[in-house]
């Protein structure tokens, strides 16, 4: 069963982690600035590739946003393009002014 949490491993850095069966096989590497989250890259091992758990990834990072009140800043290619994608989605969570 796959499960998602988010973890900051150090000052203002964190990740999402994706676990199938108690082992890691996922993440998502993020960085808290000024009640933003930057998140720069989303990766699945290639045993799981192809079955959504990028999304799975996604979903958890958009969930603790909105708890959080916090906007996300997408570097991030993967979350980038979901952002552009299906802007109505994510609008309230899309920090689309963090490059000013």
């Amino acid at each position: 069963m796959e499960s998602t949490k988010v973890v900051f491993t150090g000052h203002a850095r964190g990740e999402v982690q994706l676990f199938s069966d108690e082992a890691q096989i996922g993440k998502m590497d993020l960085a808290m600035t000024g009640g933003r989250l930057k998140v720069f890259h989303t990766e699945v091992d290639k045993g799981f590739e192809g079955r959504g758990f990028a999304k799975l990834l996604l979903a958890e990072l958009v969930g603790y946003a909105r708890e959080k009140d916090l906007k996300i800043i997408p570097l991030c290619p993967y979350v980038n393009a979901q952002f552009h994608r299906h802007p109505l989605e994510y609008e309230d969570v899309w920090s689309k002014d963090w490059h000013q």
